[in-house]
């Protein structure tokens, strides 16, 4: 990706906040997580503001659990985790981009990627 001068002056000066993101109605941002080296889309998840602000400090991926109803760490059971490099987010800033160096298998199934399955 290329970024503009002024782009890279703001990251540089930490003026992005996690206030600037859009949170749909229930506090909830999708996140894309992507291989930070060969570019592959792992899975997609959703954080809250909590499990954003824990996964910014810990440099480890956090989720919120819609079905659950709770944050949980990737890899917490299973140990496949996912060391953050760094986070993005779109031009509406509704969605974030979290690009990691994966750990074992992203997906629960035991996959690479949960998108393994081809449609078309």
């Amino acid at each position: 990706m290329k970024k503009s001068k002024a782009v890279d002056q703001k990251l540089k000066t930490g003026k992005n906040k996690i206030s600037d993101l859009k949170f749909d109605e229930k506090g909830l941002i999708p996140a894309v997580i992507q291989d930070c080296k060969n570019g592959d889309v792992l899975m997609v998840a959703y954080m809250n503001k909590e499990s954003l602000k824990i996964t910014l400090k810990e440099k480890r991926t956090c989720f919120y659990s819609r079905s659950r109803k709770m944050l949980w760490r990737k890899g917490e059971t299973s140990g496949h985790t996912q060391k953050v490099k760094s986070i993005y987010y779109d031009c509406d800033k509704d969605t974030l981009l979290v690009k990691v160096q994966q750990i074992g298998a992203a997906c629960h199934t035991g996959e690479w990627s949960c998108f393994y399955r081809k449609m078309f």
